[in-house]
């Protein structure tokens, strides 16, 4: 650098945010101690606009009763018809009635839009507001400046409360759905986030296309490289004393309680809008009632429901878009496929259980079972291990591309082992047979592709088919005398062992080996390179397990990621809590700086939603430990409160929760774990959640006899013991006993439960 001042001294500076600057020269122009600096900068580039083309119809109110007025008038189609027949008519005739009163229309969408909440009002008050302003420039004159200062303060004043009722009509639209909200309040704090997409083509949906297919067909081509020409050797499926040959009829109630529960997506294959559909379902209840029955009747499944759009959606919003691996496929089912396929879920769903098919260690799918349920079993198992002075070996099992991959013909034959035949087992071939997808983007899409494996993403069945088709593998892994818990494709092994005998190990390892062969059997891919083994103990006692672990080719972690829940080698759950208190504060940065914009109710929604969801999550596993492990949430939450009321840091918190009715955190697990008490003893929650609580009764009569206490099993240690479901359950069940037994329902328990432990918490 040269110097900049006539002294001699450098004390000009060229600084640029982005953009690419060289200086040309400094010249002395006599007009003061400074020089000119002259720079040049290079590099330039106007950047362009984006625009996106989208098709949308205009649905007014007169356009709605013109569209109903038009439906009505066609004559019906004469019965009895074939079901791809009733389909076609039915969305034929819908599609052309909306066409002719509300054609589809394109419309370009730039990527810098106008504010959702600039009305014709504001824009009106702005025109003012420029109007005064320039009107005070030029005369200069203290009226006209006042006039200005007033119409600038309606102008920000209207433009506030706009924006705060629209974002409040949000909240609380979307309070049950994370997704809205988490998007809503990253468009207010980072309103120029890298959203650069690639621009939509129909070539980029057939590379997409391309793409999806070939990872699919990899994924197998690798499987039947692995198989085996033997199987292994396992105890089949059991067969159930009843066959389900054929479905019962739907009622219209029944019918209007599922339309009504389905969730109202719209897809592009759709004839029109779901709105419309359950705006209007009087208006066509009958034939969709037709159709329904039709297929259930013949067991087809309607060829116009079998075609999937799929859009690729970015895994991470700060991914490289050019990458197409950084993509989830995304798929979208027409409405009506959905309501049918709900019809066989509750009548499958309930022959299977009706039968004992399910497998009682997979919580993927079901009712009453969830994430939390499954490891709080796996939880309970290893900290009575730990309390008996064993250790444990956890391993996680992870699956490529599992729901893609399943093999039709080896599902049909699943099916029809557990006694499905007749129109039943006609109906899920012609459900699972000639299915095809096309990759839609914007208004481009892609040529339709068959799919020749897999069960259908974003479908009502597919679940429960695809738990359905794993159900042998619990057999497999019975056969070794190995614990494992399955939720849908996730698969846990863990074995409770002395700390000197490496024997139990050496029975997981063949039991890996099995699961992997069974998998390749069933053109699974079990991905050995993500699979995580844990033990779980006393360092000491750790040892010599991790030199059996070498000697067979399996490595060990020191924490591994368990359905969302961080796992430690001491089970103290404090890298969890770190990260959980992490990701809270992240948050609740975030939310502090949108505080203004936000009413106090709508704010509180946004806490739940955001951080003390979290903070709830799978809150069970952290029974019984010591309050200084969970000191941190508990600072998380004394912070939400303040930013949430507006409170100075030093402020006692204590009047502050109470005002709000939050629970402190260790009544916030006490709450969970009783409710789970609750729910095992009223048939609410997974049987091996059940059967871990025994009831008291006492060997002679006594006045404790007959009111619902639990027994408490012993512990050794307080250190693993207590925190043990069986035990740390019971023993606050019992405690609380007398104030919660008038509770019959579980919301009546839920309410007293919540003011009983209030009471507790700030008495």
């Amino acid at each position: 650098m040269q110097p900049t001042h006539n002294r001699g001294h450098t004390l000009d500076l060229v600084i640029s945010h982005g953009l690419p600057t060289s200086v040309s020269a400094v010249v002395d122009l006599a007009v003061s101690d400074h020089y000119c600096v002259l720079f040049n900068i290079t590099g330039f580039i106007k950047q362009e606009t984006s625009v996106r083309t989208v098709k949308k119809r205009y649905l007014t109110p007169e356009v709605v009763e013109k569209f109903i007025t038009s439906v009505r008038s066609y004559s019906p189609l004469v019965l009895p018809a074939p079901c791809d027949l009733l389909v076609e008519n039915f969305n034929s005739k819908l599609k052309s009635s909306l066409d002719s009163v509300a054609p589809l229309t394109s419309k370009k969408i730039r990527t810098k839009a106008t504010p959702p909440w600039r009305t014709e009002e504001i824009k009106q008050l702005k025109r003012r507001c420029r109007s005064a302003e320039r009107l005070w420039r030029k005369h200069k004159l203290e009226i006209n400046y006042q006039l200005y200062q007033n119409q600038l303060k309606l102008y920000n004043q209207t433009v506030k409360q706009t924006r705060n009722s629209y974002f409040a009509n949000i909240i609380s639209v979307n309070k049950n759905n994370p997704r809205v909200l988490f998007t809503t309040i990253e468009s207010l704090i980072n309103s120029n986030a890298n959203k650069n997409t690639m621009p939509a083509s129909a070539s980029l949906c057939e590379d997409f296309a391309d793409h999806f297919r070939s990872k699919v067909d990899s994924v197998r081509s690798n499987i039947i490289k692995e198989q085996k020409s033997l199987s292994i050797g396992y105890v089949g499926l059991m067969l159930p004393e009843e066959a389900l040959d054929s479905f019962d009829l739907v009622e219209a109630a029944t019918l209007g309680r599922v339309f009504s529960q389905v969730n109202p997506t719209t897809c592009f294959l759709d004839p029109i809008p779901t709105s419309l559909f359950k705006s209007f379902y009087g208006s066509f209840e009958s034939e969709i009632l037709n159709i329904m029955n039709s297929s259930l009747q013949t067991g087809i499944f309607p060829a116009a429901f079998k075609t999937a759009v799929v859009k690729p959606l970015l895994k991470k919003t700060n991914s490289d878009p050019s990458i197409f691996n950084n993509y989830r496929p995304v798929s979208n089912l027409p409405f009506l496929s959905k309501v049918l396929e709900k019809l066989v879920f509750i009548q499958l769903n309930e022959f299977l259980s009706q039968n004992n098919i399910f497998e009682i260690n997979q919580s993927g799918f079901r009712t009453n079972h969830s994430t939390e349920t499954a490891l709080l079993k796996i939880v309970n198992d290893v900290r009575c291990a730990l309390d008996s002075g064993q250790i444990s070996v956890l391993v996680l099992l992870d699956l490529s591309a599992a729901f893609d991959t399943v093999d039709h013909l080896i599902l049909v034959n699943r099916l029809k082992s557990l006694g499905l035949s007749g129109t039943v087992l006609k109906w899920f071939e012609s459900y699972l047979m000639e299915r095809n997808f096309m990759v839609s983007m914007d208004t481009h899409f892609s040529g339709v592709h068959e799919i020749n494996c897999g069960v259908p993403q974003g479908s009502i069945l597919g679940p429960l088919l695809f738990n359905i088709y794993m159900l042998p593998l619990g057999n497999v892994i019975r056969s070794h005398n190995i614990s494992f818990h399955s939720y849908a494709d996730d698969t846990q092994l863990y074995i409770a062992m002395s700390p000197d005998d490496t024997r139990p190990i050496e029975a997981l390892f063949n039991c890996i080996l099995d699961v992997k062969l069974w998998m390749a059997n069933n053109f699974l891919q079990l991905n050995q390179d993500k699979t995580e083994i844990l033990v779980i103990g006393p360092e000491a006692k750790r040892e010599k397990q991790f030199l059996k672990l070498q000697e067979l080719s399996l490595s060990h972690s020191e924490t591994v990621r368990n359905l969302g829940v961080i796992f430690d080698s001491k089970l103290t759950f404090i890298p969890h809590i770190k990260q959980v208190v992490k990701t809270g504060f992240y948050h609740l940065k975030n939310l502090a700086r949108v505080r203004p914009l936000l009413s106090l109710a709508n704010m509180e929604m946004l806490m739940h939603a955001f951080i003390m969801s979290k903070v709830d999550y799978c809150n069970a596993l952290l029974s019984g430990l010591p309050k200084t492990n969970i000191r941190n949430l508990q600072l998380l939450q004394n912070s939400a409160a303040r930013v949430l009321t507006k409170t100075r840091r030093r402020a006692h918190i204590t009047p502050i929760l109470k005002s709000l009715h939050w629970l402190p955190i260790c009544f916030r697990i006490d709450f969970k774990i009783l409710l789970t008490v609750f729910k095992c003893l009223n048939g609410l929650a997974p049987s091996y959640l059940s059967d871990l609580l025994v009831k008291y009764e006492p060997s002679r009569t006594l006045r404790s006899s007959g009111i619902g206490l639990l027994t408490i099993p012993t512990v050794k240690t307080k250190t693993y013991g207590e925190a043990a479901f069986q035990h740390y359950g019971p023993r606050l069940w019992n405690s609380l006993l007398e104030d919660l037994r008038a509770a019959e329902s579980i919301n009546a328990f839920k309410k007293r439960l919540k003011t009983h432990l209030f009471n507790l918490a700030f008495s």
